[in-house]
């Protein structure tokens, strides 16, 4: 017995300093990914995709052809208010909502039909009381992103109002139809003849959490496969006997199995893909049975799902094997700390800074994000973000292994080798 009370290694310095640093810099930093990410999504948003469609057939005026809708979306793909916010994409209705489909585009304006012959029924319309106003639709895209969906809606709807109340200056300053040959109430809706409505382009299920059912199931599978490497690791440690597996008050040791790292880590990687069928199941059954998530393509879903925690998984036992105890803490940082703000689920990557855009280039939870929400919400189209989930998936494994084995590799033939736990503690001489 050494006879110093246990309490007195809070007057260790290091110890204040060693823990200092690292809680604090783990504060600092999800402090910058979390809210740095998504303080003004507005004033970060560049070339955000919205569609504008000009579906108006157009309609004979003073003898000849007028289309104002095609003079509707020139104007608004000049415009300079929006500055390179946003990236005005001209289209068909049947493009469009191809688009929309595929989480392409964060909405769309339309110009109707019959726009123009509506418009210019007005002059005539107006003087006998019932008028029928045209209309410019505007679309949202909520399987897309809440918020991404939100910044579109309201582009769009700012600029569906500033092409009504230029088609309103047109009307009133044409000739034989003045403002003072009009009543008051005829001229007031001249002014502002078109009406602007509002409709979901992409419908979802009721189930479907707003379009966020995707992201957080991706980060469902995330979590398990991180979590679960933090346990498989320890558990692998205790089954060799390097460490010992405390229980309550009851601390268990297992006899010493040597093993090299590399050996260590392949152990690890396989109880972890074993794992993964049955973490991916029981998400699945959770969310879809047990919740009652909308899901189609449950077989795909399973699938994915089960690589999902597999590869997240492995990509985190890589970490935890090359650094050791600090590799948690690495693994929260790129799965977790890095991931979520850059996930495009609730910010869309257009609204991110650039250092956010390039780190959603290769964050695993991005791509697993858009694989899930190709599968949940857009029929499992491959270019809806499916083959990109995939392919990822398959370069993160890759990377993974060729890491973590190249790293332990090294150190197992640098002679680097794992110092076993002690089987029994230290026997003091018994007195004479």
């Amino acid at each position: 017995m050494s006879g110093i009370h246990p309490f007195r290694v809070l007057r260790a310095k290091p110890m204040w300093i060693a823990n200092g640093v690292i809680t604090g810099v783990l504060a600092l930093l999800f402090t910058v990914f979390y809210v740095g990410a998504n303080i003004d999504p507005v004033d970060h948003m560049k070339n955000l995709p919205v569609g504008l469609v000009n579906a108006d057939k157009g309609a004979a005026v003073g003898g000849k052809q007028v289309n104002l809708g095609a003079g509707i979306t020139e104007s608004i793909k000049k415009s300079t208010k929006s500055g390179d916010k946003i990236d005005w994409k001209v289209m068909d209705e049947k493009e469009m909502k191809e688009e929309l489909g595929k989480a392409k585009l964060y909405g769309a304006l339309i110009v109707r039909a019959d726009f123009t012959s509506a418009t210019t029924a007005l002059t005539s319309a107006a003087t006998t009381g019932t008028p029928t106003r045209p209309t410019l639709t505007v679309l949202t895209n909520q399987s897309a992103g809440s918020v991404g969906s939100s910044l579109a809606r309201a582009a769009t709807t700012q600029a569906a109002e500033s092409a009504s109340l230029q088609v309103g200056k047109e009307l009133t300053s044409q000739g034989g139809t003045g403002e003072a040959k009009l009543p008051a109430a005829a001229r007031v809706l001249l002014a502002d003849p078109a009406a602007v409505t509002v409709e979901d382009g992409h419908p979802l299920d009721s189930h479907s959490g707003l379009g966020l059912t995707a992201f957080y199931y991706a980060l469902v599978l995330v979590v398990c496969g991180m979590l679960s490497a933090n346990v498989i690791s320890g558990q692998v440690d205790h089954a060799l006997g390097y460490t010992h597996n405390d229980m309550g008050p009851l601390r268990l040791h297992r006899p010493l199995i040597r093993a090299t790292r590399v050996q260590t880590l392949a152990i690890s990687s396989t109880l972890m893909v074993g794992l993964s069928l049955l973490m991916g199941t029981l998400v699945m059954a959770g969310a879809v049975g047990i919740m009652g998530m909308h899901a189609a393509h449950l077989p795909l879903l399973w699938l994915y799902s089960v690589c999902a925690i597999a590869v997240s998984g492995i990509g985190a036992l890589t970490l935890l094997a090359v650094f050791g105890t600090p590799g948690m803490l690495v693994v929260t940082l790129v799965f977790i700390g890095m991931a979520v703000p850059t996930a495009n689920a609730t910010t869309p990557l257009q609204a991110l800074p650039g250092f956010y855009r390039f780190l959603a280039e290769f964050e695993p939870l991005r791509q697993i994000t858009g694989g899930i929400r190709a599968i949940l919400y857009y029929d499992a189209q491959a270019d809806a973000g499916l083959t990109r989930g995939w392919l990822m998936m398959a370069v993160g494994l890759a990377l993974a292994a060729l890491f973590g084995f190249g790293m332990t590799g090294w150190y197992d033939r640098k002679g680097l080798h794992r110092i076993p736990a002690e089987t029994e503690p230290e026997k003091t001489a018994a007195p004479a």
